[in-house]
């Protein structure tokens, strides 16, 4: 940037870019933090999102603990997304037995993607931390896979209109069932955004926000009614994480807006 004054041309410092690292991302911290909580709930309940662990439960719940607290540093964030990655994959990969036995009944495919979503939060902190691959390739797969996630979101409730509305507290002006039917339609637009490419760092934003209203209006009140239920804590700690995720990949697309510094 230059001025002039009196004839004579000055230099005008520009005030530097504040570097955006990987670090810095706060989705990260979230989506590892549900990582720890999961492994703790593993470890409380020896169950998964359904599925009973025994011996299993252990190393699983470890590596969940683990990955969570590594992915929160720097220097040990690409160890702990791909520990994470690896333990979500194993659950998506049981979700598709679901999916291979009753493909008729939406919910199979449903918690699918769910895990899915979470494979996709980690897969994307490993990509950004690896040199090959380009921002925009990072982006791009970012995108798709989010997006894909959410299609699946819009879908599920579609298919699960009812339960989805009472769940909705019943304070929240006008009615549950508007609530029901406008969180599926944004979950539409997001993903058609995502997909497209279309405002997408303004749909991931939104769309983390939402997540993280879920999680805040609808299953922490449900979690401090009823502790000792283990499906509101499960329920609790993966919408946070699928909000980790959503933000991650929000992190990472608003890298591409920060200020350029010119000379």
């Amino acid at each position: 940037m230059r001025a002039e004054d009196s004839g004579a041309k000055a230099s005008i410092p520009v005030m530097p870019a504040e570097p955006s690292t990987p670090g810095m991302n706060l989705g990260r911290h979230v989506f590892g933090a549900a990582a720890v909580a999961f492994g703790l709930i593993m470890l409380a309940w020896h169950d998964y999102n359904g599925w009973h662990l025994r011996y299993s439960v252990y190393p699983a719940a470890a590596a969940e603990i683990f990955g969570g607290i590594a992915i929160q540093f720097p220097r040990t964030a690409k160890t702990g997304a791909v520990v994470l990655g690896a333990v979500y994959l194993v659950f998506a990969v049981l979700g598709v037995q679901q999916i291979f036995f009753k493909p008729q009944i939406y919910n199979s495919w449903g918690n699918f993607f769910e895990q899915f979503s979470l494979v996709s939060g980690a897969a994307i902190v490993y990509a950004r931390l690896s040199s090959p691959w380009s921002r925009e390739m990072v982006h791009r797969i970012g995108r798709i896979l989010l997006g894909a996630c959410a299609v699946s979101f819009a879908l599920e409730q579609a298919f699960y209109l009812g339960p989805t509305a009472s769940l909705v507290p019943k304070w929240l002006p006008p009615n549950q069932m508007f609530w029901a039917v406008a969180t599926t339609v944004f979950f539409a637009l997001a993903a058609v955004a995502l997909l497209t490419n279309r405002t997408a760092l303004l749909a991931t934003r939104l769309l983390t926000m939402m997540v993280l209203l879920f999680g805040l209006i609808v299953w922490v009140p449900l979690l401090v009614s009823d502790p000792r239920n283990h499906t509101n804590w499960s329920e609790t700690v993966e919408t946070f994480a699928i909000a980790g995720a959503a933000w991650i990949l929000a992190d990472l697309l608003g890298e591409s807006t920060k200020p350029v510094t010119r000379d």
